[in-house]
């Protein structure tokens, strides 16, 4: 099958992340520590976030101190908005001149005597390249009369190293000309002996055909479903004479085809038979399941090719205590109908009402709808994932939305649940890529190296380019 696919970073945002930097330092600056550093490349953006102690910063009446987070690398510097504390003299100044804070209207600002002992700092800034492998400093200067500068201090926070993120390929579904789904059960139809017509408040005959009247009504209703076919399969049990079951098969089918022609008025085409005499897999399943007394003679007897007459006599000869308890407990069960509606849902194309569909009634989405929403979601976000989680519990086997939820995974850095997943996302290049993804961010670069080879031999060119940047990043 023809793969569409799309690389993360370009069609739905760059994908690249930083690894955090965390510490605690004391005392980083006169007065000031620092403690629960982190900056995080989420995306296009750099998040620092900090606690930065007061406690022991002290400023006099006269003087206003500036505290302010500073990235540089090189010739590169951005200051990120500052932290001002202004004694009470030097507040009132500024208030008169008409001079609310120093560094600018981005400035958090505390009069000294009523400054925090802890404050959490954060603060986002777009990432550029140039911020990786940047350090970020923290800078304080004292300010006095005249908005000079008397005092300037300077420690050394941390520095910032991109995490290497492999661009992810998440695969586009082929698009289903005609989405066509179905729902089946079974039911339990009593009849009288050896009759074949449906008497509806018969025994449980209310509940049982109730199943049937339920699947269908579930559909029927539903403006986006058009129901294609009804199939009924009659079974009977194996205690009479094989052509009479085959009779009671085919009649009390052909009654419960005429119940339901009655109720729904569908075209004679919609409902479908099919008849099977005598269900002998059904009973070797409840047989093979109990504890009876010599269960391994009676199923290599079901399992034998004698005619299903015969089969029955000798069982019923050779165990008739066993014969009469499998008469009594298992034989109703195998007189049954098994049912499926086969039906097909219109397409959506619209992004808004393929999200209201994702909420109310996900099942009814194909992949290739869950992708296109998708599409429109910032990679990383809950929401971006959800949609990827959703598509996957609504086709749990199929390898393209295990594959793609296993990317969203490692997007998130979820690694067991993308194992999960690619365990079951099949062997194409797309496959292989993404193992060899999950292994670069688990930092196993023997096992990244050979799964990403082998993508890069099965013709995926975006293997051989990441191949290349790790050998380079590894250097």
């Amino acid at each position: 099958m023809k793969r569409t696919t799309f690389i993360l970073a370009t069609l739905l945002g760059m994908t690249v992340m930083s690894e955090a930097v965390a510490q605690t330092t004391t005392s980083i600056i006169p007065g000031v520590s620092v403690g629960n550093l982190s900056m995080n490349r989420n995306g296009k953006y750099l998040t620092v976030t900090m606690d930065i102690d007061l406690s022991e910063l002290d400023v006099s009446s006269n003087r206003a101190v500036l505290l302010t987070p500073r990235l540089v690398n090189g010739t590169d510097s951005l200051d990120l908005p500052s932290v001002g504390i202004y004694g009470h003299r030097r507040y009132y100044y500024y208030i008169r001149n008409g001079i609310s804070t120093i560094s600018g209207e981005r400035e958090k600002s505390f009069k000294a005597s009523s400054k925090p002992e802890q404050l959490a700092y954060g603060n986002h800034v777009p990432y550029e390249k140039w911020m990786d492998g940047a350090t970020l400093r923290f800078h304080r200067s004292d300010w006095g009369c005249c908005q000079e500068i008397v005092a300037e201090y300077e420690g050394l926070l941390g520095r910032h190293r991109e995490a290497f993120f492999p661009e992810l390929v998440f695969v586009q579904p082929k698009a289903e000309v005609m989405k066509s789904r179905s729902l089946s059960g079974s039911a339990y139809i009593d009849f009288p002996v050896d009759q074949t017509v449906i008497y509806p408040d018969y025994r449980r005959n209310t509940v049982e055909l109730g199943k049937i009247q339920a699947t269908i009504d579930s559909v029927r209703n539903d403006k986006d479903v058009t129901i294609t076919s009804v199939w009924l399969k009659g079974f009977a049990s194996p205690e009479s004479p094989y052509k009479h079951n085959t009779e009671l098969a085919i009649g009390r089918t052909a009654a419960l085809k005429k119940h339901i022609g009655r109720l729904y008025h569908f075209a004679d085409s919609i409902i479908r038979t099919d008849h099977e005499p005598e269900d002998w897999a059904g009973l070797r399943r409840h047989v093979e399941r109990s504890n009876i007394d010599h269960r391994a003679e009676i199923l290599a007897m079901i399992d034998s090719d004698l005619e299903p007459d015969a089969k029955e006599a000798k069982i019923k000869r050779a165990y008739p205590e066993e014969y009469r308890f499998m008469l009594q407990h298992f034989y109703p069960a195998l007189r049954h109908t098994d049912y499926r509606i086969d039906y097909n849902i219109r397409t959506f194309s619209d992004v808004e009402e393929i999200r209201r569909i994702m909420r109310e009634q996900p099942q009814k989405l194909s992949q290739n709808e869950f992708y296109l929403v998708a599409a429109k979601h910032e990679p990383g976000t809950d929401e971006f994932t959800d949609i990827f989680e959703t598509a996957v519990r609504m086709f749990p086997n199929d390898e393209i939305a295990n594959l793609n939820a296993a990317n969203a995974a490692i997007r998130r850095d979820d690694f067991a649940t993308a194992r999960r997943y690619l365990a079951k996302a099949g062997d194409s290049a797309e496959a292989v890529y993404a193992r060899g993804a999950l292994a670069v961010r688990e930092e196993d670069y023997d096992t990244a190296r050979r799964h990403l080879g082998k993508a890069k031999e099965m013709g995926l060119e975006k293997a051989a380019l990441t191949l290349k940047e790790l050998d380079e990043r590894r250097k």
